[in-house]
């Protein structure tokens, strides 16, 4: 079910009960302002959700009150993730869903880095 990325901050949501330590995740990456680890329902061989660790609902909500510092650790991030998983070369995907029309599910920031392998079109229709 897609989200409205215009409503406040839900701290029940799945993203917020990780980042409290409410149910495990396998991590790949954690500083003071992102984490970073593998999706429980893969859709790539290797598919890593990147998330600020701030109440943030989407890029948009992101990047109007996030700090300077939030927004350079976050894009650092994904790009430290992907250069140790190793898809800088031969290519991977980066993804942020946001809204009900842009199929956000989750209304917590999340980009999602797909990789591993050919990854076809961008857009099925």
């Amino acid at each position: 079910m897609a989200i409205d990325a215009t409503q406040p901050y839900d701290d029940t949501n799945i993203f917020a009960k990780i980042l409290r330590g409410e149910i495990p995740n396998k991590t790949v990456y954690e500083d003071e302002h992102v984490l970073a680890f593998h999706d429980i329902a893969p859709q790539a061989p290797i598919h890593i959700l990147v998330i600020p660790k701030g109440a943030y609902v989407s890029w948009d909500d992101f990047s109007a009150r996030a700090s300077e510092a939030e927004i350079a650790g976050f894009i650092r991030a994904v790009g430290h993730v992907a250069r140790e998983q190793g898809l800088v070369e031969p290519g991977y995907r980066l993804l942020a869903n946001v809204g009900a029309h842009g199929g956000q599910e989750v209304p917590h920031l999340h980009v999602h880095l797909f990789g591993g392998g050919p990854l076809g079109p961008m857009l099925a229709r």
